[in-house]
């Protein structure tokens, strides 16, 4: 390793960064009107402590978990890496307007021009940094679309770090340069369900023909890094200190619509699997109406193929399928549930976040859920008019908002903010047949 990269996996590296970077992140928990749920202990059903979660979570991120602070500092270390390509750019999409002759106001938050080409890295950054001032020497992890694994992947190699990943089966198979770029950054990606973990092996007597889930894929990690004290879990989505980290999505939203002379958006529209981007977008926007500063309409976008929040159940269950997992209050589907082996592989979860659910539970989130050939037929649009080709889970928010747009549901003059929440230039398998 020469000089050079021994410098970029230390901490910090004194680099100057832009004031426009955030300098915190916002956690809605200040703000709810009525207090979470907590996360259960499985074994006995009492609240989960903080010690509970150490053998599996650095220190600073459990004290993520349980705060209700409403803004929380970002080490400068982690924001000089963020000021690689946040903020992150909010455009007017004029052309997309002009094609669907409406006069309302589209815009973008476009989270595709992270080095990773998704929103993923504004917790992957974090966590790796929290992990490894702690001596940690290893994070283990699942994904579905690939988009998380080599997110966490990348803050590794910056940090000097190792990493290793278990994908859905069906996503793995379908998406190999997902893995290869895992690979770049030094990690290995595994399929699961597996034959490497005792879990792995039980689900693949059990059900040896599945497509696999992010819940088994969890399983596996988990199980890696309960047995390992040097290595530690990071997941990408569902967890609260994951939706705090995402929120400077939100945060740069507010700041970039006040320059482009807007006073509020008057309805936003984001993905949602396990809840990160959905969070990241809204949570920040969320707060201003709680706290009495805007009326902004926040619409999470689910598949139809994997629904939780329209038409799961809103109850305690498990984050994975082995149970290993604290039992979360969420909307979900079962921790057993496999859904099909859609491509919009990053919505693929049963359950939804914690956070995230009670919003919705509350009624300050309002979920729909929109097929996949429906979704890929609003991602060409957009790319053929934006010009930018959106990941297969971006396109769920994209035609969530076309339809609202063309059905004149939307007002001549309303502001209507779309999450893209990455590229979909790694994933154009999933656009074959589909133009």
């Amino acid at each position: 390793m020469n000089q050079n990269v021994q410098q970029a996996a230390a901490p910090g590296l004194g680099i100057e960064v832009s004031s426009k970077v955030p300098m915190h992140w916002y956690n809605l928990n200040a703000d709810f009107p009525e207090p979470m749920p907590p996360a259960l202990d499985p074994a006995t059903d009492e609240p989960v402590r903080p010690a509970d979660l150490e053998p599996l979570f650095a220190k600073s991120l459990i004290a993520q978990e349980f705060s209700s602070e409403r803004y929380i500092e970002i080490p400068q270390p982690v924001r000089e890496v963020y000021s690689l390509w946040r903020p992150s750019p909010l455009r007017r999409a004029v052309r997309l307007e002009r094609a669907l002759g409406t006069g309302a106001r589209i815009y973008y938050k476009y989270e595709g021009v992270s080095p990773c080409g998704s929103h993923k890295p504004n917790s992957s950054v974090p966590q790796a940094y929290f992990n490894k001032i702690e001596g940690i020497e290893r994070l283990t992890t699942e994904t579905g679309a690939g988009q998380w694994g080599a997110s966490l992947a990348f803050a590794c190699a910056l940090f000097g770090m190792g990493s290793e990943t278990w994908q859905v089966r069906s996503s793995y198979e379908q998406k190999p340069y997902r893995r290869l770029q895992m690979g770049v950054y030094g990690s290995q990606c595994h399929p699961s369900p597996s034959e490497l973990t005792e879990s792995g092996r039980r689900l693949r007597g059990q059900f040896p023909d599945t497509t696999g889930s992010l819940g088994m894929a969890i399983s596996e990690a988990v199980e890696v890094a309960a047995k390992d004290p040097r290595t530690h879990y990071a997941l990408g989505s569902v967890l609260n200190h994951v939706m705090i980290h995402q929120s400077v999505i939100g945060l740069e939203l507010l700041d970039q619509l006040e320059e482009a002379g807007e006073e509020q958006a008057d309805v936003v529209f984001a993905c949602a699997g396990g809840g990160s981007n959905a969070a990241g977008m809204m949570f920040p926007l969320l707060g201003q109406n709680l706290r009495g500063g805007s009326t902004t309409r926040l619409v999470a976008v689910e598949p139809a193929a994997c629904p939780s929040m329209t038409e799961g159940e809103y109850r305690y269950d498990f984050g994975d399928v082995a149970g290993m997992t604290p039992k979360l209050m969420m909307y979900t589907l079962g921790a057993d549930f496999v859904p099909p082996a859609i491509h919009a592989g990053g919505l693929r979860y049963h359950g939804m976040s914690p956070m995230v659910s009670h919003a919705v539970h509350l009624g300050l989130i309002d979920p729909i859920a929109v097929d996949q050939e429906r979704s890929f037929e609003a991602g060409v649009a957009f790319a053929r008019t934006e010009g930018i080709i959106p990941a297969p889970e971006s396109t769920h928010a994209i035609a969530g908002a076309l339809d609202h747009v063309t059905s004149g549901a939307a007002r001549p003059g309303e502001v209507v903010v779309i999450g893209v929440s990455g590229s979909g230039v790694l994933d154009l398998a999933a656009y074959d047949g589909r133009f």
